[in-house]
């Protein structure tokens, strides 16, 4: 996954990372598309969520902004699929969604938009769940988006909606569930989902807590995230320049020495429906910042989800090395951490 609403990554950017998770033979690309801070589609029905939303990211206007038109984002979907990647378009619901509610006051229950923000907190914004309206522009949003993206998945989000009321958010992932639905696609959300009620063919994606389990017993499939092993913002170390450090340090070590299959609580593999490594962006700038935060972590992850049990760090560690040389041909921008040999 890669977040392109804290901080905007153009078009080249994103084929560069197309191109580096590819090579690994990484299948899936998750982008974050919409957040607090911006929206970064183009919505032909509801113009000011790029005018306006789309204007801004983390760190201000001064620090840029921007947004993918329609054609572009074709592009995307198809030079992804061109090297066998598909894209998996996240339109987060019903919170972390103030630049839409800056755009569009209509979708606020106070009928005022908010100023569009900046910052990094989380947990504040809400969609008006009962307004009638809210359900048009997400059916509106929802269909030109999944017109756009030949391929299953639309991720509607629904994580740290905590501005939502409890019983208002079970009955808003039900309906959105049924508006992907209606749109020839399946739904993908976030862990939170699972205290909602999962429609037939709903993925939930597992990053913190224990709400996959609640979606497991309602049959859904699950996506492993867990922050603590596979979010590439964490910090490798204390020392390091970028990302954050809420779900602890992840060194190159700690990404690769788990095993996915008997990792969670009350999940067998058969459960599990493949391995996810989120980017968030609020500390990322570049596309070198991209790199570094990424590599080598992600190499390793691809390795654990395609590779049967039983593999081991010490040996992988020597691999890793010898791979060295590769991304320096590549000019990846790759970490280099002190639990390999690069020499």
């Amino acid at each position: 996954m890669l977040d392109v609403a804290r901080h905007f990554f153009g078009l080249e950017d994103v084929k560069r990372y197309v191109d580096l998770i590819s090579h690994y033979k990484l299948n899936r690309l998750h982008l974050h598309l919409t957040d607090d801070q911006g929206w970064r589609i183009e919505i032909k029905s509801w113009p000011k969520l790029t005018e306006v939303g789309g204007t801004t990211q983390v760190g201000g206007r001064l620090a840029g902004g921007g947004y993918y038109t329609q054609e572009q984002y074709k592009q995307i979907v198809d030079y992804a699929r061109s090297r066998y990647v598909v894209i998996v378009p996240e339109i987060d619901t019903p919170g972390h969604t103030n630049a839409a509610l800056a755009s569009y006051a209509e979708l606020n229950s106070s009928e005022e938009a908010p100023a569009l923000y900046e910052g990094t907190q989380v947990g504040f914004s809400t969609l008006w769940i009962n307004s009638a309206i809210t359900y048009q522009f997400l059916n509106d949003v929802i269909g030109e988006l999944a017109a756009l993206t030949p391929t299953p998945y639309i991720h509607i989000g629904g994580d740290e909606a905590r501005s939502t009321l409890e019983e208002d958010y079970k009955n808003f992932i039900r309906h959105i569930q049924q508006i992907v639905s209606a749109h020839g696609k399946r739904t993908v959300g976030w862990g939170e989902i699972g205290e909602a009620e999962i429609l037939s063919g709903t993925i939930a994606q597992h990053w913190v807590g224990a709400a996959y389990q609640g979606a497991k017993r309602q049959g859904a499939k699950i996506i492993l995230s867990p922050a603590n092993k596979t979010y590439l913002d964490m910090k490798y170390d204390d020392s390091s320049p970028l990302g954050l450090d809420w779900a602890g340090l992840i060194s190159v070590k700690d990404a690769y020495d788990w095993e996915p299959g008997s990792y969670m609580n009350e999940l067998e593999e058969s459960d599990i429906l493949g391995i996810e490594a989120p980017l968030w962006s609020e500390t990322l700038r570049t596309m070198t910042d991209i790199e570094y935060m990424a590599f080598p972590r992600i190499i390793g992850i691809a390795e654990l989800a395609w590779s049967p049990k039983g593999q081991s760090w010490e040996e992988y560690k020597l691999r890793l090395a010898a791979h060295g040389k590769q991304m320096e041909a590549m000019d990846i921008n790759f970490f280099r951490s002190p639990d390999v040999d690069w020499e």
